[in-house]
């Protein structure tokens, strides 16, 4: 049972969702005659998710500081239509309209941080009114009729991995290659975490990290070999490789950078982390703007995906975004949330929408069931916090109780880098909310 333990973190929940997701795929497979696990439905499933999972890795960073962000489907849906109008009518180069398309997001993304950081407006009021601002604006400006995305598009939103083989490997080579590659990236990521915990003095046998590298191993070839070995011409999404390139990058951003740190401390404790020197106006702004880049991204994509925008493109996007969020663990008071986490929860969501599709379930049976889903891991969550014992999705998250001495932690966090803050003298300021380390677990 040790043994064990140590290969899933020292704690047998910490995976609870990731096994909730397997449970649901092979539910699936069994009653849907073997059509789940199929390299055609696993590919659609990216495809029609990887914008919604996206969104999911800026919005967990705006839910971490304490708000939240309503307008991401009418800011998405707004671009989209904007990248559309200016390729397709007026002629314009369609890499120069992306580039104006992002401008525009992260335009809207400052002007939600704006009224949230200066003005004092709450996010959930901002954003309610940008929702109803860009989703009269995507009516007003489409003329509420369609308009034909640019074709280059559709290999961004829907397009695959180059062909390359089959040859001797029977699959497609380029997905081979990228299969490969995550191998070598978790071996090297785990062989690392294992050296750091040797070097704290931690236990750190040799046999668990390897137990621990042959079983993510083990899954990520077999899901190659699903996507690799496909019907001649598809492979691996493209869509699915932009998500798995900004999974990194915001996992660097989230649990490496300064920055990162004060997301977590302004959401554990907004007063505990100004008196450590923590621009929390800057925190706020910064955040809020990445939501909305994020948003217009995922727009761009659903736009090629689509081969054209409409005015009714994004509606409630916002809905899916945040329950994927919230089933992935974090925490509605702030503080507790994860990269890893919220795209364990958007793919539970995914796997629970293809799988009710492939059995024949009706759209409103499909909505009660995934409203249910989220009402029933978040009140777990909060049960085993009201009993006093560690919440389940909180170590999902890897999140942990706040130091006492708050302001002194934040600035000790911020003085690890070269460029950090100095630390401000004040009283210890104390929160009920929650501020997550780093999740090596995963």
């Amino acid at each position: 049972m040790k043994a064990v333990k140590q290969v899933l973190g020292n704690n047998l929940q910490q995976y609870t969702m990731v096994l909730a997701m397997v449970v649901l795929a092979l539910f699936f497979q069994w009653k849907s005659d073997g059509r789940m696990l199929t390299a055609s439905n696993l590919q659609n499933l990216i495809i029609g998710n990887a914008y919604v999972l996206i969104m999911a890795l800026g919005m967990v960073m705006v839910i971490v500081i304490g708000q939240i962000d309503l307008s991401v489907g009418s800011v998405a849906g707004f671009v989209g239509m904007v990248v559309s109008i200016l390729a397709t009518n007026h002629g314009m180069n369609w890499i120069l309209a992306v580039i104006l398309g992002l401008l525009l997001a992260c335009a809207i993304g400052a002007w939600h941080g704006f009224f949230l950081s200066k003005v004092g407006i709450p996010g959930f009021i901002t954003t309610l009114a940008g929702m109803m601002i860009f989703r009269g604006l995507v009516i007003w400006v489409s003329g509420s009729i369609s308009m034909a995305a640019p074709p280059e598009l559709e290999k961004f939103g829907a397009g695959y991995l180059p062909e390359w083989g089959p040859g001797f490997t029977n699959m497609n080579n380029s997905t081979l290659l990228l299969g490969l590659l995550l191998c070598a990236g978790f071996i090297v990521s785990e062989l690392r975490r294992r050296s750091q915990l040797a070097a704290r003095g931690g236990e750190a046998p040799m046999g668990i990290s390897l137990i621990r590298i042959a079983l993510v191993c083990a899954v990520i070839l077999y899901l190659t070999w699903v996507f690799g070995s496909g019907r001649p011409g598809t492979s691996f999404p493209v869509p699915g490789v932009i998500l798995l390139g900004l999974v990194g990058i915001y996992y660097i951003i989230t649990e490496r950078t300064r920055f990162g740190r004060h997301v977590y401390a302004v959401g554990g404790n907004k007063a505990a982390a100004a008196l450590s020197g923590v621009n929390t106006a800057r925190t706020y702004f910064l955040v809020m703007l990445n939501m909305s880049f994020l948003a217009g991204l995922a727009g761009i994509l659903f736009l090629g995906r689509s081969t054209a925008a409409g005015p009714l493109d994004g509606t409630n996007w916002e809905l899916d975004v945040i329950a994927a969020v919230f089933i992935g663990g974090a925490a509605v008071s702030g503080g507790i949330g994860t990269v890893f986490g919220s795209m364990i929860g958007g793919l539970v969501m995914a796997v629970l929408n293809s799988g009710l599709m492939l059995l024949g379930v009706g759209q409103d049976k499909t909505s009660v069931i995934k409203g249910l889903v989220l009402l029933a891991a978040v009140a777990f969550d909060v049960y085993n916090k009201q009993q006093g014992r560690p919440s389940i999705i909180g170590r999902l998250t890897g999140g942990t109780k706040a130091p006492a001495d708050a302001p002194a932690a934040v600035a000790a966090a911020n003085h690890s880098t070269a460029d950090a803050v100095p630390s401000a003298e004040g009283p210890v300021v104390t929160s009920e909310n929650t501020m997550p380390t780093s999740n090596p677990g995963i």
